[in-house]
């Protein structure tokens, strides 16, 4: 074994986790690559090709390079854990009325554990990943902040990762624009790497249509929903749709009702097929409640700090002021913010550092 280690690397087959690997291979490191297959899109009643880290190009694109640079590679099937959890909770989730985050739920329940698991059975201390991000120890935890390029920046889904599997996880592309790491993989003669396009998309949503992959899943779902009501604030029924779980809070586009001035989903409301519409001053929070939380920089919040609360992925944050109370966390945004949708994570902020993150229960 190599004096620095030996490393399990995640390895999609794109770019980042490619350079990641041959990175830690340069620098000393006694490196395993390891493929997880999460999803497959026969699976989902999709008749199209298969792309992104589950296809078996990208499959072949990382051991290709594996055995270019003398390294092992294994492939991990890992789609009867993956469709348990993540699937079932994402269609559970839309039918309860909330949005689910299914990339935090994949990360925190299936992707580390099963990489932790496989590292254990094959002797590694570490495992390592491409996300743009790094992790530092400081007061006897292991500290989230974001990635050099806040362009790119992937500490938002990695707030329910344990304290544990943080300490045996090494983030190589942290410290890097994602320009650099498009040079490197161009230097080590892989521009076919360097050019692959990304994907933004749900892994296992086929054209990023999640209604069709809910109506595949659930089979009577579609005639089971269709004709709900869209209403006003004040139970004042305006028009008709297409069925509860095919909408989410904050969208406007694809109502398909015209009352003169644009109209947003304001709220989802399962038990009676409604879908509540309103103006965007309506859409307007100041409070959330969150739940299902992990803490990262901090092993309790007693008393309140001061945060920027992401409620996106994308989002820019808004500065709030964060307790800890019981099994909730409430956030109180100095800012009214719009879209706040139940399902989808809060994540928090202190500089650069992650606090940690939960699920958005109420507003």
């Amino acid at each position: 074994m190599s004096k620095k280690g030996r490393v399990l690397v995640a390895m999609s087959g794109g770019v980042d986790s490619s350079v990641a690997a041959v990175m830690l291979h340069e620098e000393g490191y006694e490196v395993i690559g390891i493929t997880m297959k999460t999803w497959d899109y026969a699976s989902s009643g999709s008749s199209s090709k298969e792309t992104g880290c589950c296809s078996l190009d990208s499959i072949n694109d990382a051991r290709a390079l594996a055995v270019s640079y003398g390294f092992p590679h294994y492939i991990l099937d890992i789609r009867e854990e993956f469709g348990n959890f993540v699937i079932d909770n994402f269609v559970e989730e839309y039918l309860a009325g909330r949005t689910p985050n299914p990339c935090v739920l994949c990360n925190t329940h299936i992707k580390w554990e099963a990489l932790i698991k496989r590292a254990n059975h094959l002797d590694c201390e570490f495992i390592a990943t491409g996300h743009y991000a790094n992790i530092r120890k400081e007061n006897n935890r292991q500290v989230i902040s974001k990635g050099k390029d806040e362009s790119k920046d992937q500490s938002y889904v990695l707030w329910g990762v344990s304290q544990a599997n943080l300490a045996r996880t090494m983030l190589p592309l942290g410290k890097f624009h994602k320009s650099e790491i498009k040079q490197m993989a161009i230097d080590m003669g892989q521009q076919e790497l360097a050019a692959k396009s990304e994907s933004y998309e749900i892994c296992f949503v086929p054209d990023n249509d999640y209604r069709a992959f809910l109506k595949h899943q659930v089979p009577t779902l579609e005639k089971e929903v269709d004709g709900g009501e869209f209403v006003l604030r004040d139970g004042t029924v305006i028009g008709k749709h297409k069925g509860y779980p095919f909408y989410t809070v904050g969208q406007r586009k694809g109502l398909e009702i015209a009352l003169g001035e644009p109209m947003f989903v304001l709220e989802i409301l399962p038990e009676s097929n409604r879908v509540v519409l309103g103006k965007i001053d309506e859409l307007h929070r100041s409070k959330a409640i969150v739940r299902g939380f992990n803490l990262v920089k901090y092993a309790s919040i007693p008393d309140p700090i001061e945060s920027l609360t992401k409620i996106r992925y994308k989002d820019k944050g808004t500065m709030s002021t964060i307790v800890e109370s019981g099994d909730e966390i409430i956030v109180d945004f100095y800012e009214p913010v719009s879209g706040l949708a139940p399902g989808q994570s809060a994540v928090f902020y202190e500089g650069n550092d992650l606090i940690g993150g939960g699920i958005i229960s109420r507003s």
